[in-house]
C-alpha cells in the first residue's frame, strides 16, 4: 500500500498551534527580539495565552490565511511592516484588531487612517499591553458564548416541571 503524499504547500498544524483559546495574538516585527519585547510577550500571554511571533510578512500572511474564520486574531505590527501587510489582511474576518507599535507615530497615522481595524498606534510597550487588555475584555464579551444560569443557588428542582429538567 502506497503512502499518500502531502503537498508541500499544505499547512499542517503543529502541536504549538493546537489550542482551545478563541483568541490569538500575532506579532509581526523584524526587531521584536530584545529584552523589552520578551517582557511584553510575557505580559501579553497573561491576557491571551496563544501568541505567535513573525519577523517577515510572507510567513505571517501565510499563517493568518491558514487560520479558520472562527479564530480571532489581535495583531501587533511595526509601522514599516504594517504598511505592507495591513492592506492585504485587513478584510479578513479573523482579524479583529490591529495595533501598530512604532517609533514614528505621525508617519504611521497617515497610512493607518484608511483601516478601521487599526485600534491604536503606540510608541510605548506598556501602553500597548494596557490597550490590548481593555480591548480583549470587550471582545471576550462580544465573541465568546454566553452562559446563563436559570437556577438560584439553594433552590431545589422538585417543584419544577420535569419537561424542562435535563
Amino acid at each position: 500500500m502506497a503512502a499518500a503524499a502531502i503537498p508541500a504547500d499544505v499547512s499542517c498544524a503543529t502541536p504549538d498551534d493546537m489550542h482551545l483559546e478563541m483568541f490569538c495574538v500575532v506579532w509581526l516585527d523584524s526587531s521584536s527580539d530584545n529584552k523589552d519585547c520578551h517582557d511584553t510577550e510575557q505580559q501579553l500571554r497573561s491576557i491571551i495565552n496563544h501568541l505567535k511571533k513573525f519577523q517577515d510578512v510572507a510567513s505571517c500572511e501565510k499563517y493568518i490565511h491558514a487560520q479558520v474564520s472562527q479564530e480571532r486574531i489581535v495583531m501587533i505590527v511595526s509601522g514599516r511592516l504594517g504598511r505592507e501587510i495591513v492592506p492585504i489582511i485587513h478584510h479578513l474576518r479573523q482579524i479583529i484588531s490591529i495595533y501598530v507599535y512604532c517609533m514614528d507615530k505621525e508617519d504611521s497615522k497617515i497610512w493607518a487612517r484608511d483601516y478601521r481595524k487599526v485600534k491604536a498606534i503606540v510608541v510605548e510597550l506598556d501602553e500597548l499591553v494596557s490597550l490590548i487588555q481593555v480591548d480583549h475584555k470587550i471582545q471576550k464579551k462580544v465573541e465568546e458564548p454566553l452562559s446563563i444560569n436559570i437556577f438560584t443557588t439553594g433552590t431545589a428542582t422538585t417543584g419544577l416541571n420535569s419537561d424542562f429538567l435535563f
